[in-house]
């Protein structure tokens, strides 16, 4: 685990926690650490979540699955960020989505209600850990209304539009990298890739932006 103190550290879920603490919390919250190959679920759609999820090495993409199997990619996990924290802290809620491993995964399980649950001297750092919590769940409750808003669009283009000019805000410059392959990101915004590549590729014919691969320059006007 002490290989791993120095993503504990950067995760927004400790910001704050000094070494010493981020030990004691991880005792006090029965940290478990598992391991999963590439291609595997890490959590299955329909299960019960108990514990909160921390991505501690790879990546992982929260997806959704209807009954025919078709998928919808929410959004990408990386090393640091924590997962399934909004059904792990209501008990009895189902999965509604899955969480797999898009490479070699390390993830780090924490129990929610210990967590919920302040000791008995009331430490000040268990009160930040919450307080973090409370701010993860914020945030991603905004980005999961940025997304609403994308896939809101009527069309391909105003999708694309929509989403990239969201990252040019988000990077603070015309040109970024997004997270996304050319799959993942026709995921992201529930469109066909085919469609969506024909539509960057006509974007980029009207001196809308450039890209190579998951780089891209928007032009103005």
């Amino acid at each position: 685990m002490q290989d791993f103190f120095p993503i504990l550290k950067k995760s927004p879920l400790f910001g704050g926690l000094k070494e010493d603490e981020i030990h004691t919390v991880l005792n006090c919250l029965n940290a478990q650490k598992k391991s999963y190959p590439k291609g595997s679920f890490i959590l299955h759609l329909g299960e019960h979540a108990e514990s909160i999820g921390l991505l501690l090495r790879g990546r992982a993409h929260v997806v959704q699955e209807d009954f025919w199997g078709n998928r919808n990619l929410v959004t990408e996990l990386t090393a640091g960020q924590v997962f399934a924290e909004s059904y792990a802290c209501t008990p009895g809620s189902i999965l509604q989505v899955g969480v797999l491993a898009a490479e070699l995964c390390e993830v780090l399980f924490l129990d929610a209600q210990r967590l919920l649950t302040l000791c008995a001297s009331g430490c000040a750092f268990h009160t930040r850990l919450i307080h973090n919590l409370v701010n993860i769940l914020a945030q991603k409750n905004l980005l999961m209304n940025e997304k609403l808003a994308h896939m809101g669009q009527r069309t391909t283009r105003q999708k694309l539009l929509s989403y990239l000019s969201a990252e040019a805000q988000r990077h603070g410059g015309a040109e970024f990298d997004v997270p996304f392959n050319r799959q993942q990101l026709a995921d992201y915004l529930s469109v066909d890739r085919s469609a969506m590549s024909a539509e960057l590729c006509k974007m980029r014919n009207e001196g809308l932006l450039q890209f190579r691969r998951s780089h891209f320059v928007l032009v103005d006007g």
